[in-house]
């Protein structure tokens, strides 16, 4: 079939809606538009034809007359899903449609797949996710939550640009896996004959931007972890990081919570949602408790890193958590948590206090050389953020990176490895700063009332199907 190159289009659906809702019932506007979209429902009724125009913004009805509509029999005999456009006046049926009353018109695109009964919604989730260009007719509300992703992403970027933070870009191919404490994924550059791997967080990179003097930087981008896949989590996704010089994790906390709600208020006007048929609230001033004393509430006895390992084991195997030979009390006191609190926390809180065990690049707590001044916020039983007064003293540092060495060589395979290059920039000097990780596709979850993280991702990672 021969389409044309372009069509002129110069209405949408939404905008007929509003701008001739006055019209009465049959009474026609005079006015003449050109609009486009596809065919997603079509009915012949003698000498007339109702066809349902579906573009970006929402649906209008093509009202054909024999008499007056251009190869009418074509008409009729539309695919559903065909791209059209159209050509005709404004009006509302005498049954109180409002309508394009179709005169010239032709095909853009032939829909060679079934658009037939089926598609009024597609229940099968992996047809969805691996063809979402079909789901996106289909199921309006996906269209929903993936723009609702969108104006999550401007929102911070406007809100970051109006505080002086500067975007940046930093390489996702990286020498070694660094960053955060996850398995990543490996490749090989042939030209220079050396494996590399997907970044895992852009961290070092923009904490070395800070060292270089920018005190204020962001950036949104992938990153990839090596892990399983859930309605929680896909190997790759969106994370927004930023850093700020002359900062601590308390003022850190606070940008958090500001810049989720003003998120929430840009994006669905209100900071008061409902999640899943609960209640939510986005309100600013959320509640900090230290990890300890959460998991303490969980199991009903004190318990800290000073806890005896002793007892943090039994306390973990009591619920079936295998404590590995390299874990110490940090690692077993933050595995207490995540067993038993973690999944109660409904509105945003954060958690504070982490051990220094599992937080290697962050600062030690001024007052406990066992933790750190990190904190992670949780909401709907879900890590949301994580962020932390930064670690800047290299001697500190690189200890910190040969105990993660060790911990490697005990077989944790979510061990970082010495960055050598980023210890050098720490001797350059990196002012007090702080810096924050949020998921974005989390967030956007919450704004998009999504219970699957596949549902805020426009082309989620799928097992291949190999063709025969």
């Amino acid at each position: 079939m021969n389409t044309p190159y372009s069509f002129d289009h110069d209405a949408y659906a939404a905008a007929l809606q509003e701008r001739f809702g006055h019209l009465t019932d049959g009474e026609e506007s005079g006015v003449t538009v050109k609009v486009a979209g596809r065919v997603m429902l079509l009915r012949a009724q003698g000498k007339l034809a109702f066809g349902t125009l579906r573009d970006s913004s929402g649906e209008i009805q093509l009202f054909a007359l024999s008499a007056v509509a251009h190869e009418f029999e074509a008409f009729t005999k539309l695919h559903l899903g065909d791209w059209v456009g159209v050509e005709g006046e404004v009006v509302r049926t005498k049954r109180g449609e409002l309508s394009v009353k179709v005169g010239f018109w032709q095909v853009l695109a032939e829909a060679r797949q079934n658009f037939g009964d089926k598609w009024a919604g597609i229940a099968d989730f992996d047809l969805r996710y691996r063809h979402r260009e079909a789901d996106l007719w289909a199921n309006p509300e996906t269209r929903v939550s993936l723009t609702r992703r969108s104006q999550v992403l401007q929102s911070i970027r406007r809100n970051l640009w109006d505080q002086e933070f500067m975007e940046v870009e930093t390489p996702m191919l990286n020498g070694i896996p660094t960053g955060a404490a996850a398995r990543p994924f490996v490749t090989h550059h042939n030209a220079l004959g050396a494996d590399f791997f997907l970044r895992i967080a852009p961290e070092l990179w923009l904490k070395r931007l800070v060292v270089g003097g920018y005190e204020r930087v962001f950036e949104m981008g992938r990153v990839f972890r090596n892990e399983g896949i859930s309605p929680r989590h896909n190997p790759e996704f969106t994370m927004l990081e930023l850093y700020v010089a002359y900062w601590d994790y308390e003022n850190m906390m606070t940008l958090t919570e500001e810049l989720c709600a003003q998120v929430a208020l840009d994006v669905l006007g209100t900071t008061e949602i409902t999640y899943q048929g609960r209640d939510f609230s986005f309100k600013t001033g959320w509640p900090r408790r230290s990890m300890a004393e959460l998991a303490s509430e969980a199991v009903g006895e004190d318990v800290s890193v000073h806890t005896p390992m002793d007892r943090l084991t039994k306390l973990l195997n009591d619920r079936d958590v295998k404590v590995h030979v390299s874990w110490g009390a940090g690692r077993c006191l933050s595995e207490l948590f995540e067993a038993t609190a973690e999944a109660d926390i409904w509105n945003p809180m954060f958690v504070t206090e982490h051990p220094l065990e599992i937080s290697p690049l962050a600062r030690g707590h001024r007052r406990d050389p066992l933790l750190t001044e990190r904190f992670e916020a949780f909401a709907t039983g879900r890590e949301l953020a994580n962020g932390f007064s930064e670690l800047n003293d290299p001697d500190v540092q690189r200890a910190r990176f040969e105990d993660q060495a060790r911990l490697a060589a005990a077989g944790d395979d979510e061990a970082m490895q010495i960055d050598h290059d980023y210890i050098k920039a720490l001797e350059w000097g990196l002012p007090p700063t702080a810096g924050l990780g949020i998921g974005i596709d989390r967030l956007a979850m919450l704004i998009a009332d999504a219970s699957n993280i596949r549902e805020v991702i426009a082309f989620p990672t799928l097992k291949p199907i190999r063709e025969s």
